[in-house]
């Protein structure tokens, strides 16, 4: 009990929070999915929309599916180890293709090929990350130590994706004489496919072998059944978690407006702030100082507020920022695109509201492990892989869901193929600022209505943990 209330060394902390990595490239990466179909290839940004929409189906069945059977798995590799290796080969195959689809295909065919490799790489992706968020729910019993360990793990693979977004602007896809819009460019996709996959290997590579070391530190399962039926009990009894559908469903919320941004923001950036190539770079760079910040400001506003407070709070004055400039934008009140004052204005206000984002994620990572001590306190059983399933397909539903959104969105306001700047109506301009602004700010305060239903405090926990160590000594 005492290996499990200690700290985590910082070399077991690196090892696990470098496979955040794959998740920094395919989100470095996937700031231009929509625009490459829609845009580069022709594919109608309603079928995109439908190819989002089949690939979260199908992470809804797979994700506690590939989460139950981790936690059920035996093997001398433990329960979690084998899963991730095997996921390496659909993970990164999936992710080339995606990128590097044939030549001269027609539309019906490319829609087809973006389903087939989104689901690949998306399935790949389950049956890595969700065993790899396990695992770190593993790792110490400690309240506030798990806080520092998916802390870390969030602020390098958000350091990771925003340096491996400004690099996929400026040296894949730079403006040039042809292509004013770099990300227009389809020589680009190549090399950045490429580099993805060898990125994504070597980071996977480093977190399994580097984590090998604490399998005899995991929690033991060897007197757990191993029953279609026990696994569907511990999916109901979390579902009847007030806790754990608070945080699924605000999660959940969170990441799918966020999803919405990540389409729709890279239309609003090109064609409503007219931002270069080199500008959009620049933007992907300004919330890295939030990225430093986070992890002391999740530990000393958790510990003052406790979890709870910390992300609602939080949430509430970042996307009053994020979506400010967009909702000023589509009523006349932020400066023109020609103005000096354009630019600092925007990225001023982004600045700001992306401070203290990276706080959200890790301090629901934390709340998440702390439902699994609630599962197994109400169940005797262990199922981190079931509750962190929902952390897995939310990650996912943020380019999945939110993509189905954001191509919908597109089609609404009727945003047309082969795009210019002067080909664009004010009606479309301001259908763009709407999706990013106020549609925006209404998803997340929905979201956090369901974070208030949160009901572990750091004082129930405490005294929950007691109980279950002393049923843990007595087996």
């Amino acid at each position: 009990m005492t290996a499990r209330t200690a700290n985590v060394t910082l070399k077991t902390k690196l090892a696990f929070s470098a496979g955040a990595l794959d998740e920094a490239v395919m989100s470095a990466a996937g700031v231009a999915t929509m625009l490459f179909y829609n845009q580069v290839l022709g594919v109608n940004a309603y079928l995109c929309g439908v190819v989002f929409l089949v690939a979260s189906v199908v992470d809804a069945i797979s994700d506690p599916l590939v989460g139950s059977l981790s936690d059920n798995f035996r093997s001398k590799w433990g329960r979690r180890h084998p899963f991730m290796l095997i996921a390496m080969a659909p993970l990164c195959l999936g992710f080339f293709l995606l990128y590097v689809p044939p030549d001269g295909l027609s539309e019906t065919a490319y829609f087809w090929w973006f389903m087939g490799a989104l689901i690949l790489m998306r399935l790949g992706k389950t049956f890595y990350v969700v065993p790899h968020d396990a695992l770190g729910a593993e790792l110490t019993d400690d309240y506030h130590e798990r806080t520092q360990i998916f802390g870390l793990n969030s602020v390098i693979g958000m350091l990771g994706g925003a340096a491996l977004g400004a690099l996929v602007l400026v040296v894949y896809f730079p403006e040039t004489d042809g292509f004013e819009n770099g990300l227009l460019n389809p020589a680009g996709y190549l090399p950045m496919a490429t580099a993805g996959v060898t990125i994504m290997c070597i980071a996977l590579l480093i977190c399994i072998a580097g984590t090998r070391d604490q399998i005899p530190r995991l929690h033991s399962v060897d007197g757990q059944r191993v029953r279609m039926r026990d696994s569907l009990n511990d999916l109901m009894s979390l579902v009847r978690s007030k806790a754990y559908l608070s945080v699924c469903v605000a999660w959940l919320v969170m990441l799918v407006s966020g999803g919405i941004l990540g389409v729709v923001a890279t239309y609003t950036f090109i064609y409503g702030f007219d931002l270069s190539t080199d500008e959009l770079a620049l933007r992907a760079l300004v919330g890295v100082p939030g990225m430093f910040v986070a992890l002391p400001a999740a530990a000393w506003l958790t510990r003052r507020l406790d979890k709870k407070l910390t992300v609602i709070y939080t949430c509430i004055i970042c996307a009053t920022l994020v979506g400010l400039p967009h909702t000023l934008k589509m009523i006349g009140f932020f400066p023109p695109n020609e103005s000096v004052w354009m630019l600092p204005s925007l990225f001023g206000c982004l600045f700001l509201g992306l401070l203290i984002l990276p706080v959200v994620p890790i301090v629901i990572d934390s709340q998440l492990v702390d439902i699994a001590d609630e599962h197994e306190f109400r169940t005797g059983r262990r199922a981190e892989g079931v509750v962190f399933a929902i952390r897995a397909f939310a990650l996912k539903a943020t380019a999945g869901l939110g993509g189905l959104i954001g191509g919908f969105g597109l089609e609404i306001i009727g945003f047309p193929e082969n795009a210019t700047r002067e080909s664009l109506t004010p009606e479309i301009l301001d259908g763009l600022f709407f999706m990013c602004g106020p549609l925006y700010w209404l998803i997340v305060g929905a979201g956090m209505l369901f974070m208030g239903m949160y009901n572990i405090t750091q004082e129930s926990h405490e005294a929950m943990m007691e109980e279950l160590k002393a049923r843990r000594t007595a087996t």
